[in-house]
């Protein structure tokens, strides 16, 4: 059992202090549990993320020789895990609040295990058409597990963390993103060098070979922690949270047990126990699960229905629609930086083309992805997530201008410094700090669908952002797009105004000092 991972237990004001004084890089051994089996869903989610952009042109050599892929089918193929993240955010998020987090946690790594195993396996005979839309389908399935894993390891994480310390955590699981793009490159070169023999001397059908192992390789991860996953318990914190919201929960609940009650307050001579057969404890799991889901939905409903309440919820929703519309369409326009300093897979054999892409990925990922965690990580417990923010919104944008404004004339030295910093900036600021503030801003009782809903958000930018940016880079071209994603930013920066700064702040505390006040709970 994981229960050392749980940080709310007897020594709970020695554990509070020791963290406090706890250096921002320094983990405990439970700590590092937690971060290992947490980061997992993000690490498969930028892990899939890169490894879709390789097996594309493996395809299209196996199955589209001569016309390559069709762009259409193409750019849905891609879309479409993010199309099952935006259902598997919500849908995960809500179950996680009514049923708990033990009971939820687990499955969507089940879901992520499946669908991987369904996508590779994508019949080898079939023509090139079927084989897309298997590899389409598959992939909203995956997408929805890994959408699930957003709210689920927040949740799960932000749960058990001590408030001076929960930042810290919540950055070392969201680097994983990282580590997963990182990873993705490097598995991606040396399986291809597996082959580099067999393509050199003409036989590029055996690329249907290497797609089916990059993507079968994410499967080590996930098998890996599936067993932690499904046995982890449910949180003291969750557990106590319940507990206090018991009583309104019999009020909310009041007219579906009226029976109950009367049979309490009946004569001890009326008070006999009758026989409860199969069939009535089946219709009490029935009516339970259905209170449950209708009290959560009332808590979640009541709980916005106040400004300041939905306001942070806007505030969240719309800082991660934005800086992923900006994020994700700087992702998919990399190909102008690769190919400036000659890794853009445009030259060469099959082998020379995957080998560049996955060496410029390398760079890119090396050079600003993973330092900007990192740099948010030590500072995040420190500075505050309104301030980075904010400067990360700023700095994002004013690299994004130097790029619009100079993308035709600017040097390759110039532009590989503007597109790190850009990229630094990104993960130093608001690309980690809207993962974190939603797993923060809410109490424990609706955490879970307020992450999800707030993540579902950045998805859809991700989801525009991946859909229309070719569309629009050939009608406006690529300077006028990046214009677009400038303006993001600053609209960005001040959706920031909404929220309120969550560093050292118990949103459990606020909550049950708010329902007290109006009489919820005693």
């Amino acid at each position: 059992m994981l229960a050392d991972l749980d940080h709310f237990g007897k020594n709970y004001k020695h554990d509070e202090e020791a963290q406090r004084n706890q250096k921002p890089w320094m983990l405990t051994w439970p700590q590092i549990k937690l971060v290992l089996l947490a980061g997992v869903g993000f690490f498969l989610d930028a892990y899939d993320l890169f490894i879709i952009n390789q097996v594309a042109p493996m395809l299209a050599q196996v199955y589209f020789p001569k016309t390559g892929l069709p762009a259409q089918r193409q750019d849905l193929m891609k879309a479409a895990a993010n199309i099952g993240c935006v259902v598997g955010q919500v849908m995960f998020g809500v179950l996680g609040d009514s049923f708990g987090r033990k009971f939820v946690y687990g499955k969507e790594l089940i879901l992520i295990i499946v669908a991987t195993i369904f996508q590779m396996s994508a019949p080898s005979h079939w023509d090139g058409n079927r084989v897309l839309t298997w590899i389409t389908i598959c992939r909203v399935f995956l997408g929805i597990g890994i959408g699930g894993d957003y709210p689920m390891s927040a949740t799960v994480v932000s749960d058990r963390a001590n408030i001076h310390r929960r930042g810290t955590l919540l950055c070392f699981i969201f680097a994983n993103q990282g580590w997963g793009s990182f990873v993705g490159s490097l598995v991606t070169i040396v399986t291809i060098s597996g082959f580099k023999h067999r393509l050199k001397s003409g036989h590029t059908h055996d690329v249907d070979k290497a797609w089916r192992i990059l993507i079968g390789l994410s499967l080590i991860p996930a098998f890996g922690t599936l067993y932690q996953r499904l046995t982890l318990p449910e949180s003291r914190k969750f557990e106590l949270t319940r507990d206090a919201a018991s009583s309104s929960t019999v009020a909310i609940d009041k007219k579906d047990h009226d029976a109950t009650h009367e049979v309490k307050d009946a004569p001890e001579s009326e008070k006999s126990s009758p026989k409860v057969t199969p069939a009535d404890a089946i219709d009490d799991d029935r009516h339970g699960v259905i209170a449950s889901k209708k009290a959560h939905w009332q808590e979640f409903v009541a709980y916005f229905s106040t400004w300041n309440h939905f306001r942070n919820l806007l505030g969240s929703m719309l800082g991660w629609f934005l800086v992923d519309i900006a994020f994700y369409g700087i992702n998919l326009n990399q190909s102008v930086v690769l190919a400036q300093i000659g890794f853009a897979g445009k030259t060469g054999d099959v082998y020379d083309k995957l080998f560049q892409l996955a060496t410029g990925n390398i760079i890119v990922t090396a050079l600003g992805f993973l330092p900007g965690y990192y740099f948010t990580l030590f500072l995040i417990d420190i500075v505050g997530r309104k301030k980075l923010q904010f400067m990360g919104f700023i700095m994002s944008g004013l690299f994004l201008a130097i790029l619009a404004g100079e993308i035709d004339h600017i040097g390759k030295g110039p532009l590989l410094a503007c597109f790190t910093f850009m990229q630094f900036f990104f993960n130093f600021g608001a690309n980690t700090t809207t993962f974190i503030v939603a797993a923060e801003l809410f109490p424990t009782r609706i955490r879970a669908s307020a992450h999800g809903i707030s993540a579902a958000a950045g998805k859809c930018g991700a989801i525009l952002s991946s859909l229309v940016f070719n569309q629009l880079k050939a009608k406006i071209g690529t300077s006028a797009v990046l214009w677009i994603f400038f303006s993001t930013c600053i609209l960005g920066f001040i959706s920031t105004f909404l929220i309120d700064e969550t560093m050292g702040v118990d949103p459990d505390e606020k909550d049950l000092e708010e329902r007290r006040a109006r009489g919820e709970i005693p």
